[in-house]
């Protein structure tokens, strides 16, 4: 399958748990881009596993091998209001 993929954050930890229909699917795509918030929200996970270390350095590489698009003030507003009304869950 061709075309272009803007991956979410679910996505992404599919990714990280080798899910092989997804990874394959993502392999075939002519481009894929990864939303800033989506690097944050893989941060903010890490941060609160047990596994830190080994989870920021799997995002941080990730981030320098993939397309990361760069959100404006605007969006990191939104993006903390929303994170903000669900009492930072997740």
């Amino acid at each position: 399958m061709n075309g272009k993929y803007l991956l979410d954050t679910n996505i992404i930890i599919s990714l990280f748990a080798k899910d092989s229909q997804i990874h394959d699917r993502i392999a075939r795509a002519e481009e894929a881009f990864v939303p800033c918030i989506a690097i944050g929200e893989l941060y903010f996970g890490a941060y609160k596993s047990l596994k830190r270390e080994e989870n920021l350095t799997r995002i941080d590489e990730f981030a320098l091998n993939n397309t990361v698009l760069p959100c404006d003030t605007d969006i990191a507003k939104k993006y903390g209001d929303i994170k903000a009304r669900n009492g930072a869950r997740s």
